[in-house]
């Protein structure tokens, strides 16, 4: 089966390389991608693989069914969304749409998904069961596409035992792939708060009630929510990054609002510290003389990766790949939404490398360098098609 996979990925990279060129030269931003979706059901189509669109809007999903297809039934996801960043890689097949980029690796996702379903409907006699497919829009933007194609059932009919997602990784080279069974991803929730005072001349501060002062006590008291607050095997992390005082050097304004973020790896523990962070930020403003007003939005949960379905999966790519390519991970405090579905069924989400040093290949995620070794769609494609198939052999 592995050398059989292979051989199907070789005859196909080419295509699979040109699927990926034209949805990094024409990325679509969250909850907005209907030239995208329009383009993988045109791709599917050629290839005679059933599917459905308009999940969600700009969401495909679909089933390639093997032998004995109501036995057992995996899904295998990907996201299509780019990010709000100006491209500067100079790629020939760069951005044309201005200051949105596939920047997280999103266009390699969704071309290897196709990749892998072009494999697995080759191999479709080959195999017991159903492989689901969900092509999801939104994963850049709360509340999130995966959340919301829960909502609508991508999960029944028929109803999906496990499901298995990868992700582009530069700080892994291109051949490598990595594993974290376990709590991997933390949660992700934005803070959103405004301190109200009495605004007025800098040189009269007597005659005020600063919301920039108050504005940086809670700031500063907040920390201790982490840092007094949580226990010490649970890693925490609350940042702000926008704060935003229309005065001046001689005005003090009437307004601060602030913009933040609160990171963790525990449900129980995220619940307790959002009711902490709401209190002390209005107590203090209030000892202060005045007021905040503070919204805790919830974000992503926690991603959990089912210990089977990884150990399944990690097995996979050791056979794939050879043990030496398959690293271990560590804890990532970075958010994804494919946490929704980890909280729902047994789910397994690994890291494909894509960076060759060598060739000064590489960047950062999210950044407008950001570049990838396209032989890792070599990698992604094959790999998951062959951890489905062992998926499904591991399963009753």
């Amino acid at each position: 089966m592995k050398d059989k996979i292979k051989l199907l990925v070789s005859k196909n990279l080419d295509k699979i390389i040109e699927i990926r060129r034209y949805l990094h030269q024409n990325p679509e931003l969250s909850f907005q991608e209907y030239k995208t979706s329009e383009y993988i059901s045109k791709v599917l189509t050629e290839f005679g693989i059933n599917h459905q669109t308009s999940v969600v809007k700009t969401g495909i999903i679909g089933t390639i069914e093997g032998v004995n297809p109501k036995s057992k039934t995996i899904a295998l996801r990907a996201d299509i969304d780019a990010l709000p960043i100006k491209e500067t890689t100079g790629l020939s097949f760069s951005s044309v749409n201005e200051g949105v980029m596939h920047a997280c690796g999103h266009d390699v996702h969704t071309s290897s998904l196709i990749g892998s379903l072009i494999v697995l409907n080759e191999l479709k006699d080959s195999f017991k069961g159903t492989v689901k497919f969900l092509f999801q829009p939104g994963e850049e933007l709360l509340p999130g596409g995966a959340k919301l194609m829960i909502e609508e059932g991508v999960l029944e009919n028929p109803k999906v035992e496990r499901i298995i997602g990868q992700h582009v990784y530069p700080d892994l080279e291109v051949g490598q792939v990595g594993f974290k069974p376990g709590t991997y991803m933390a949660s992700a929730d934005e803070i959103y708060f405004t301190v109200n005072g009495k605004g007025g001349h800098a040189a009269l501060p007597h005659q005020l009630v600063d919301p920039i002062l108050i504005t940086s006590h809670i700031i500063i008291g907040l920390q201790q929510i982490v840092s007094r607050n949580s226990s010490p095997y649970i890693p925490s992390v609350l940042s702000f990054g926008d704060i935003e005082a229309k005065g001046a050097t001689n005005i003090i304004p009437s307004e601060v609002k602030v913009k933040g973020t609160f990171r963790t790896f525990n449900e129980d523990w995220r619940h307790e510290a959002h009711i902490k962070i709401i209190k002390m930020a209005e107590l203090i403003a209030e000892s202060m003389g005045g007021k905040c007003d503070i919204e805790v939005r919830k974000g992503y949960p926690v991603l959990v990766n089912d210990e089977n379905t990884t150990d399944v999966a990690k097995q996979s790519a050791s056979e794939y790949l050879g043990e030496s390519n398959v690293i271990d991970l560590s804890l990532r405090m970075t958010a994804e939404d494919f946490a929704y579905y980890s909280q729902e069924i047994p789910a397994c989400f690994y890291r494909v490398g894509t960076s060759n040093a060598k060739n000064k290949i590489g960047g950062s995620l999210h950044n407008g360098g950001f570049m990838i070794d396209e032989q890792a769609l070599k990698i992604s494609t094959g790999l998951m098609a062959y951890i489905a198939i062992k998926q499904l052999e591991n399963m009753k």
